[in-house]
């Protein structure tokens, strides 16, 4: 069977097409996981990675500088994550930084965010261990919001029972709000309660009055001008007692 040269050089292109596409996966893919520059390592231990996976993005400054390359539990409350990161970010990757686990955007993959450290604190070292920050539990979060609603759904219910047994007037308070007899009657025993205060102070101020006039009378007149000199002989005599004696003469 003969082909042709026309066939031949499909095939030709057809196989040259597929080693650049591979060419070009195979770069692409390099470069994220920084197979073609110069990197170092860096770990650091959390006790919540909240999902992160091998091969997510480290992150610094807002760029893509590496990738998580290892994940390993170390015990029942620590997980050690190992970073590879390139190489030229190293002078910035200080001793006194600090990583923790975000996300790529709002529902994105988690990544490992490393925060900026102190300008004159010495280069981390090879293999060097970051600071961690734990994620927040979500998980917790959510089921407290869950129990918040809760709540509320079961005070909603109850107020709006409460409301209920009002309107139809149930309960000491629902009677009072919709029975109108019971709130003229409560309005009648406060006039009166008014009424008789308004007495009783017309009567103390009369019962003044009455006093004054006493005092001002023929025949009460010299009583009361007794009385007074009475309380005025005591104030004197008993100020005169409070007073200290002379001092004798002729003692030292």
């Amino acid at each position: 069977m003969n082909i042709s040269v026309a066939q031949k050089i499909r095939t030709g292109a057809f196989v040259l097409a597929s080693l650049l596409l591979l060419l070009i996966i195979i770069f692409v893919i390099g470069k994220q996981k920084n197979m073609f520059g110069g990197t170092f390592s860096v770990h650091a231990d959390f006790k919540n990675i909240s999902g992160l996976k091998e091969g997510n993005f480290v992150r610094y400054a807002g760029i893509n500088v590496g990738n998580v390359d290892n994940i390993s539990i170390l015990n029942d409350t620590i997980v050690a994550v190992t970073m590879i990161l390139q190489k030229n970010i190293r002078p910035y990757i200080k001793e006194d930084v600090t990583a923790s686990i975000g996300s790529d955007g709002l529902m994105g993959d988690k990544l490992v965010v490393i925060s900026s450290g102190n300008y004159s604190s010495p280069v981390v070292k090879e293999g060097g261990k970051l600071k961690a920050s734990n994620p927040v539990d979500i998980d917790r979060i959510v089921n407290n919001l869950s129990k918040i609603s809760d709540n509320a759904e079961a005070l909603t219910g109850s107020l709006a029972s409460v409301m209920m047994k009002i309107n139809n007037g149930e309960g000491s308070f629902g009677r009072l709000i919709n029975d109108d007899k019971l709130v003229k009657n409560l309005e009648g025993t406060l006039s009166s309660a008014q009424e008789t205060v308004g007495s009783v102070k017309k009567a103390a101020s009369s019962a003044t009055d009455n006093m004054e006039a006493a005092k001002h009378s023929f025949l009460l007149r010299g009583f009361f001008r007794r009385k007074e000199k009475k309380r005025v002989k005591d104030s004197t005599e008993k100020a005169a007692s409070r007073e200290p004696a002379p001092p004798e003469k002729g003692k030292n």
